[in-house]
């Protein structure tokens, strides 16, 4: 799990800098690197919500030229599903893993 040279330029987390605690966006930026780089697995250990992001940004750019039945109901769930994972992966780097 290497990034060597992407490092550099991704932003600095200043939760993790001033507080010693990781934030809820903590290695979303290294996720979406390991991601574009085809590291899928590395990219879920990462942030596992990662996934559930990709797939709700594309449920919406596909919503805003398709209009899908039940759209809210899909909305609603891929929004909670994406609060939880990201909550529980807040909580494990924080309380649970440390």
């Amino acid at each position: 799990m290497s990034l060597e040279g992407i490092e550099e330029y991704m932003l600095p987390c200043f939760s993790k800098k001033y507080l010693d605690m990781n934030c809820l966006g903590c290695g979303a930026q290294r996720a979406t690197a390991f991601f574009m780089r085809g590291d899928f697995i590395a990219a879920f250990k990462m942030y596992p919500a990662i996934y559930s992001l990709i797939l709700f940004v594309l449920f919406l750019i596909f919503n805003s030229f398709y209009k899908i039945k039940y759209a809210e109901s899909f909305k609603v769930i891929l929004v909670v599903t994406n609060i939880l994972l990201i909550l529980i992966n807040y909580l494990l780097k924080n309380f649970i893993l440390t």
